[in-house]
């Protein structure tokens, strides 16, 4: 499972101001018509986007200094609304990849969802968000790292701590947030277990 672990993600950051973005706002409804996720990144925000650009404004998901970013800044109470996966796997899938969310709070089926697809969402206090959005905005070109092991986040001179879930945690040091990949890990073993039961010749 050692690819499946989160220790240390390092990336550039792009800064997404503002409380209670819901999964509407992240990924509009009319894109949960597709049958694979495959394409969805370039959609991430597109209402927002396009309002913006009528008003002679760009949202950061536009702006060239934060195409590279893999690390993305919220506010509070990020991705409330409805439970879509769809809004994780936008987020997941824009530019060259979104590895991680630093906020100051998530929407908990969000949070899920996100852990589901092996985002770490870090949660910081409201100070700590500032200045971590400043410095991506003042210096886009700097390199974030979200250390899962020693639950700090740094970016140039700015270190901040962070909180998540410890069982989350030890998931992703272990690498052991997938299901679906432990349980094809275990594949035998589980074909032995079934092949003991009195009746697993008639699911054959």
């Amino acid at each position: 499972m050692d690819e499946l672990k989160r220790v240390r993600i390092a990336a550039r950051a792009i800064p997404v101001r503002g409380n209670d973005i819901d999964t509407d706002r992240i990924i509009p409804a009319r894109f949960l018509k597709c049958v694979v996720f495959d394409g969805l990144g370039e959609h991430a925000f597109e209402d927002d986007r396009k309002q913006l650009a009528e008003k002679g404004r760009v949202h950061a998901f536009d702006e060239p200094r934060f195409a590279d970013a893999g690390i993305l800044l919220a506010n509070k109470n990020f991705g409330c609304g409805s439970s879509r996966e769809h809004a994780p796997q936008s987020i997941m899938r824009w530019g060259r990849g979104i590895k991680a969310i630093v906020a100051e709070s998530f929407a908990e089926i969000f949070y899920g969802n996100c852990v589901t697809l092996g985002v770490p969402c870090a949660v910081v206090e409201e100070g700590a968000i500032q200045q971590l959005m400043d410095a991506a905005e003042t210096h886009p070109e700097a390199e974030f790292t979200v250390d899962l092991e020693s639950l700090r986040i740094t970016a140039g001179e700015v270190s901040v701590p962070f909180t998540i879930n410890e069982g989350t945690r030890q998931a992703f040091l272990k690498g052991t947030w997938d299901s679906t990949a432990e349980l094809l890990a275990a594949r035998d073993a589980i074909s032995a277990t079934a092949g003991k039961l009195p009746y697993f010749k008639h699911w054959k």
